[in-house]
């Protein structure tokens, strides 16, 4: 699932800089920078257009961890999957959506269940990564590599190992998302929520696994699976 998820955000991000005058779903440092370099050449409109989402992906943040709280699971529960179902919703909508849809408008409603999804999947196995961007998993990868040089430590080349398979799977998502985008325009999305359907199918069936009754219900620690 942490694969395909950094497929999906690698693959989104290409969707919209080539299908969206160079505008990033997830990358909010990309578009914090070309707003200013096209303020300050004067292209005034391609520098708005990086504004909608840079506010969405806040708002997208907020709303996570807004969900995440203990008061919110009573009225939400299993977050995690209705995060999915939102960026589903959204992407085959915009699938769908006419030809004429304003330019700004698919942008920033895929950053912000882009950026629901990167503040609720954030690790594997304990393994801090980032699901929609890699410039914290390369960060990572090689503070890891340095550990695991240094003192041999099996943990660090364990976690050196995942994010590696990380962006690999993020760097793969942005190749076939650009050569998608290209080829069928904004019909791409269909790919990319077949993908995330896919998780989350998988996340159920394996929320269903560890909670049936019986001694293998329980995780290693003895707590239950909140997906």
């Amino acid at each position: 699932m942490g694969l395909l998820l950094a497929g999906v955000g690698g693959f989104l991000d290409a969707f919209t800089f080539v299908g969206y005058r160079g505008v990033f779903a997830n990358a909010q440092t990309g578009n914090i920078v070309l707003l200013g370099v096209e303020g300050t050449a004067g292209h005034w409109r391609d520098a708005l257009l990086h504004v909608p989402p840079i506010v969405a992906f806040m708002l997208g943040v907020a709303l996570a961890h807004i969900m995440a709280q203990a008061r919110a699971h009573k009225v939400v529960r299993r977050p995690t999957r209705w995060v999915l179902i939102a960026e589903i919703v959204v992407l085959v909508a915009v699938a769908a959506a006419p030809g004429r849809t304003p330019i700004g408008v698919v942008p920033g409603a895929i950053s912000f269940v882009s950026a629901a999804q990167v503040s609720t999947f954030r690790s594997l196995n304990g393994i801090k990564y980032a699901s929609t961007m890699s410039t914290g998993n390369l960060r990572d990868l090689t503070a890891s590599l340095v550990r695991w040089r240094a003192s041999r430590d099996t943990a660090a080349r364990h976690q050196a190992a995942v994010l590696a398979c990380i962006i690999v799977a993020f760097a793969a998502g942005a190749t076939i998302g650009g050569l998608s985008t290209r080829l069928i325009h904004q019909r791409a999305a269909w790919v990319a929520a077949a993908v995330l359907a896919a998780v989350l199918v998988t996340l159920a069936m394996e929320t269903w696994r560890l909670e049936r009754p019986g001694p293998a219900a329980a995780g290693r620690d003895g707590s239950q699976p909140q997906g």
